[in-house]
């Protein structure tokens, strides 16, 4: 009877590169009882959540499970152990083998293979059981790297609803201030029909905002940095903005100092903006106890160095009188959820902001601390007011 090592060498090197589990099948449940002349072989995964075994069957799209009353991947009735080179015979009826696949976190699998169709008397030679063994530990290796990388993504997607569930509790508070403010005005008494006409209509605009925000939100996730980018009037715009924020957060005292001729215009997405300041304005309120001064300057200013030459950036500077930001929490401020003790906060506000501002190619900064007599904390946002021109390649 002819050896089948060089065979099975080859079969172990390509079982340690299989990086996908039906690869793994495939060399398994084909390959490998092909080389030994088996009459079958079945791969069953081990898992833990339920202390099962399933059976990873090809051409089927994955995972089945193996019961009692079939319908999964029917696995040879075994009579012989294969563990550490060594072939041992136990009490079982059949005539196949079951080959532990043992990783570093315990039991990943089960290899069971088929007896021969020529008879033996034990089933594998020394040489061949050594290279079995071999090739159990690569696909045990190969199998608890898959599990790891489930696992990882499983936590990953469960991370991201976590991140985008926060983000929406955060960024939602604002609006619902004013719907809710804006419904309860409705029960008033007496209104003309043109001011219910004028507050059901900010409650509808308000409802749209929400269904952007969702949207939006969604976008940042899954790492989208898609811009809607519409031609907006820059003073009209900022005015827009601080109506509202004293609107979503009536503690706040809103002054603006806007140095921008009337009519300019520049491509932005409005909606992102005004998430980016609104969360910047909420921190703000809250560090000032809930009530306070806001200040909002806007100013047309070139291109930051490093920067093409071409339409002007738009540059806002954000100032409260609450104490400032602490030197020693300055270089985490933008971690997401690093709320450093609010007692509302989420720790997304101004994660979110930052990654809508560079989504525009600008930049978001937090400034020194006002100087005395004041403390409060500033901010510096910095838009280019036009999409940046991709850079032309060799002609």
């Amino acid at each position: 009877m002819r050896s089948h090592t060089a065979a099975l060498r080859r079969l172990a090197n390509e079982t340690l590169h299989a990086t996908d589990p039906q690869d793994l099948a495939r060399l398994l449940t084909h390959a490998l009882p092909a080389t030994l002349e088996l009459k079958g072989a079945a791969l069953l995964l081990w898992d833990r959540k339920v202390e099962t075994f399933e059976g990873l069957s090809l051409g089927e799209g994955g995972v089945h499970p193996l019961g009692p009353r079939g319908g999964g991947v029917q696995a040879p009735d075994a009579r012989y152990l294969l563990a550490d080179g060594q072939v041992v015979e136990t009490p079982g009826a059949g005539e196949g083998t079951l080959v532990p696949l043992m990783a570093r976190s315990g039991l990943v699998g089960m290899l069971v293979l088929g007896p021969q169709r020529h008879r033996r008397k034990l089933p594998f030679r020394p040489a061949e059981a050594r290279l079995l063994s071999v090739i159990a530990d690569h696909a045990a290796l190969a199998l608890e790297n898959h599990l790891y990388q489930k696992e990882l993504i499983a936590s990953e997607r469960v991370a991201a609803l976590g991140t985008m569930a926060g983000m929406l509790a955060h960024d939602f508070r604002g609006p619902m201030t004013v719907i809710r403010g804006y419904a309860e005005t409705l029960l008033e008494d007496g209104l003309p029909t043109s001011e219910v006409r004028e507050r059901a209509r900010l409650i509808v605009d308000s409802i749209d905002r929400l269904e952007r925000m969702t949207g939006e939100t969604l976008d940042f996730v899954r790492g989208s940095s898609r811009l809607v980018r519409r031609p907006v009037v820059i003073t009209t715009l900022l005015q827009e903005l601080a109506a509202g924020l004293a609107e979503e957060l009536p503690g706040l005292r809103v002054t603006t100092d806007v140095d921008i001729p009337c009519g300019v215009s520049g491509a932005l997405d409005a909606d992102k903006l005004r998430r980016a300041v609104s969360n910047i304005a909420a921190n703000a309120c809250d560090a000032m106890g809930g009530q306070g001064r806001l200040e909002l300057k806007a100013r047309l200013e070139g291109p930051p160095p490093g920067k093409l030459p071409g339409a002007p950036w738009l540059a806002l500077l954000i100032a409260d009188e609450g104490p400032g930001v602490a030197d020693a929490i300055r270089d985490r401020l933008f971690q997401p959820f690093a709320t450093f003790g609010k007692k509302k906060g989420t720790g997304l506000g101004l994660a979110v902001s930052r990654r809508f501002v560079e989504d525009h190619g600008g930049t978001l900064e937090l400034l020194p601390n006002a100087p005395p007599p004041a403390h409060g904390a500033r901010f510096r946002i910095a838009l280019p007011m036009a999409p940046p021109v991709p850079a032309r390649g060799p002609v």
